[in-house]
């Protein structure tokens, strides 16, 4: 069973996570452009933004099933399980409380007479940056797993 939970859990991540982690990081750039450029570009950052909502709730799957892959390995006591948790919990709140409303700030700006720059991209893709290197610290710790016993 472990091995299914664990398909399953690095299936949701890379389904989940991969779009988000490709449509913020687009986003900024697309914003510039757009504020640069006003009325072209509002159509690709609502379309970026909203697959970023759309696979943020599906990417809840992700810690849900490793939890579950956690559970059933029996590794929750392990370091690299509890760090990958914390800096999942991390992520999502980078990703719920700066990118996302980041980008709804952007949005409503753009969308307004005249259009101002609120929350500069620049702001939103540092914030994206948070985001990924997250992703990518627990990415390499699911790899590496330092100090597990279940044979890396």
């Amino acid at each position: 069973m472990s091995k299914v939970l664990l398909i399953i859990h690095v299936l949701a991540a890379v389904i989940a996570i991969g779009p988000v982690t490709v449509a913020a990081s687009m986003f900024p750039a697309a914003a510039r452009k757009a504020f640069a450029e006003p009325g072209s570009g509002l159509s690709v950052l609502r379309m970026l933004n909203r697959i970023c909502r759309v696979y943020a709730i599906l990417g809840l799957a992700v810690p849900f099933f490793g939890l579950a892959t956690a559970g059933s390995m029996r590794v929750f006591g392990d370091l690299w399980v509890i760090v990958s948790i914390v800096l999942t919990a991390a992520a999502a709140g980078v990703l719920a409380l700066l990118v996302l409303p980041g980008q709804n700030a952007i949005l409503a700006a753009l969308a307004a007479e005249p259009p101002s720059e609120p929350v500069t991209a620049g702001r939103v893709a540092m914030y994206t940056g948070m985001f990924n290197l997250l992703w990518a610290v627990v990415t390499v710790l699911m790899i590496v797993r330092p100090g597990s016993t279940t044979g890396a």
